[in-house]
């Protein structure tokens, strides 16, 4: 479930930066004006791509809380923390080398 979450937000966040770089600012920008007739004039081209952005948003948003809530009602028995002296514990000792030591010069 989690994996799906995290696709699905991947995906919907790659696509709002594309629909908020193509929207005309003030200054032009990336703005597409499409051709005088259609539904892609500039004015049509903003409307789509303003309330593509707005559902965007809210599906970032809703899957945003979604992600958290199911990270905070995710069902382990411990914590990492608590995994790894576990783990430590049971391997009887640290994982890191032992410091090399200086021949005795004698």
């Amino acid at each position: 479930m989690e994996a799906i979450l995290l696709s699905i937000h991947l995906i919907v966040a790659i696509a709002m930066v594309a629909v908020i770089l193509l929207q005309r600012s003030e200054g032009g920008a990336l703005g597409i004006g499409g051709g005088p007739a259609g539904l892609m004039t500039a004015r049509g081209a903003g409307d789509v791509l303003t309330k593509t952005t707005k559902w965007l948003a809210v599906i970032f948003l809703a899957n945003s809380l979604a992600l958290g809530w199911y990270a905070s009602n995710k069902k382990s028995d411990t914590s990492i923390i608590d995994a790894a002296i576990e783990q430590q514990q049971e391997e009887g000792g640290s994982q890191l080398p032992e410091l090399p030591s200086l021949p005795d010069d004698g």
